[in-house]
């Protein structure tokens, strides 16, 4: 009989434990005094992430020393689901290498984060789980924990800012043509020789051309007048100012037929930046000293008696310097009307082959298509190996997207300038090759400080992204300073009433409260722009608009 009541209490024990077990669990599927938070509340999108922290405090009494429990955090959205990884937790009792969670009450923080899809902006953050017990599952959930997700960097430019080098065509060339005569020593005698030196006939022939081509206009002629420095400085003072009388006749002459107005006559004396130019380039044996002479000495006496004392030197200076110095130079400028863009367009039907680099580039600057513009600059680099064309054919490429292609002609160019320094940085930004693009902005200095900013906000780092943009103006430093949460800064940066420049003025609106006016801002914005009204259906700044 003892032993039949002892087993009638066991198995009402039994029952009772099972009972508990039952009962717990339900408590544990219901999540009862279980406190979810979640930071941020309001989810946003960080350089292409979506993170989150979920802080759960359990109860005393919540968790079962004996479960297990899976939960797997869920971030639904308009088109689909993306699962975080499952996360396993487990009681005091449970021998295994999960979290544990003490029956006695505790809080668990977990930092997740999301790889953000397209949709994601209306979207929320729900977790999902199973408690494990003896045998049996008991599904928890889904509990929403958060809503999203905030995603106003995509207001942002991000494809990076690039401008094409001109292409150097001028509408109006200045030229200038040129003709010389020789004077023996001392003397300022024309000879008639001198008129048939190939520099006089060229120049003679060069002003008969001009007198006929319409498109050049002949703006006035120089006459600059020399002594070599040898003789004293007053003797070689009067010598040249003889040899510039002479030179104006020899003008005369040469251009008897064509009217030269606005004649300048110039008498330079003697002509010490002339001899130190021409010892430069001469391979006269110990040219070295002469410099070192010329630039110890400023008096021209002294600087003719120092080099005459450098007897053998000297020989060679009045043998193959000085007579090269002893000169007239006749110098008529002009102005050549270049072709119009119409002209360039008809010549180039019959071809490229009269083209110099600049026209080339302006055709290019000028054609209507992209792949009109590609055959040029490709023709600009095979002809002239033009860096101009390298660079702007990159920034052709950048334009569509092809970034893989712009960087390659970039590094093609030897020497890269701020400009080329810039659009490398920002296809490495594009390839989020951060490190390599902020080298780059560095170096390009004040050109590259917008990308800077735009660098910044494509690696979530909005603090940074705020400094660079620290007076700036656009919409780029208006997104920059809103991501940081300098509001102030963010309206500041504000210009102009484009369609997203009233879109980021209304979410600021609407953040400070004041849907009046955030609902005209973004009713103006959405009638002007389709794809800014497609955004405002699902952005969450405005979610209060609706209300």
């Amino acid at each position: 009989m003892k032993r039949f009541l002892i087993s009638v209490a066991l198995a009402a024990l039994a029952v009772l434990s099972s009972s508990c077990d039952k009962s717990m669990m339900e408590k544990m599927q219901l999540a009862e005094n279980v406190d979810i938070q979640c930071t941020p509340e309001l989810l946003g999108i960080v350089g292409g992430q979506i993170p989150a922290t979920v802080t759960v405090t359990c109860p005393k009494g919540y968790f079962h020393p004996k479960a297990t429990m899976d939960v797997t955090p869920v971030l639904v959205y308009e088109g689909g689901e993306i699962p975080f990884k499952t996360l396993h937790y487990q009681g005091d009792k449970v021998k295994d290498n999960f979290n544990v969670v003490s029956s006695a009450g505790t809080t668990i923080t977990e930092k997740l984060s999301f790889k953000y899809r397209p949709g994601c902006e209306k979207a929320r953050l729900e977790l999902r789980g199973t408690i494990h017990f003896k045998d049996k599952d008991y599904p928890v959930g889904p509990v929403k924990v958060a809503d999203g997700c905030i995603a106003d960097y995509q207001l942002a430019d991000l494809g990076g800012l690039y401008e094409p080098k001109p292409d150097g065509y001028q509408a109006v060339l200045h030229r200038t043509t040129e003709g010389r005569i020789l004077y023996e020593v001392g003397s300022d005698r024309v000879r008639q020789d001198q008129f048939e030196t190939n520099s006089m006939v060229n120049y003679k022939n060069s002003l008969d051309y001009l007198k006929e081509d319409e498109r050049t206009t002949i703006k006035g002629t120089q006459i600059v007048a020399y002594a070599s420095p040898e003789g004293g400085k007053d003797y070689n003072a009067k010598l040249s100012d003889k040899r510039a009388g002479t030179a104006q006749k020899a003008l005369d002459k040469v251009a008897s037929d064509i009217e030269l107005t606005g004649t300048e006559i110039k008498s330079v004396g003697q002509d010490w930046e002339g001899f130190r130019e021409a010892v430069s380039k001469s391979n006269i044996e110990d040219k070295d000293l002469i410099l070192r002479v010329l630039s110890m000495y400023s008096d021209p006496a002294v600087r003719e008696s120092e080099i005459r004392n450098l007897s053998q030197i000297y020989s060679e200076i009045n043998k193959r310097v000085f007579p090269e110095l002893r000169r007239a130079r006749l110098v008529t400028s002009t102005e050549f009307r270049n072709w119009s863009d119409d002209e360039l367009v008809e010549m180039s039907q019959k071809g490229l082959e009269r083209f110099d680099e600049p026209s080339i580039l302006r055709l290019a600057a000028i054609a209507e298509t992209p792949e009109s513009k590609e055959t040029l600059y490709k023709y600009a680099i095979h002809e002239f190996n033009s860096d101009t064309a390298r660079y702007n054919l990159a920034m052709l490429y950048l334009d569509q997207g092809k970034t893989s292609l712009g960087g390659a002609y970039l590094s093609k160019i030897k020497e890269p300038d701020a400009e080329v320094l810039n659009a490398t940085g920002v296809v490495a930004m594009r390839n989020e090759d951060y490190e390599l693009a902020a080298k780059c902005f560095e170096k390009a200095g004040d050109i590259s400080k917008e990308n800077s900013v735009i660098m910044n906000i494509m690696k979530g780092d909005y603090k940074a992204a705020a400094a660079c943009a620290d007076g700036l103006k656009g919409d780029n430093a208006a997104i920059a300073q809103l991501l940081a949460g300098n509001t102030e800064a963010a309206s500041a940066a504000l210009q102009g009433d484009a369609p997203r420049t009233d879109y980021i003025r209304a979410i600021l609106a609407a953040r400070k409260g004041n849907t009046a006016e955030a609902r005209k801002l973004l009713d103006s914005a959405c009638s002007k722009d389709e794809a800014l009204k497609k955004r405002a259906e699902k952005d969450i700044e405005f979610a209060a608009l609706a209300n």
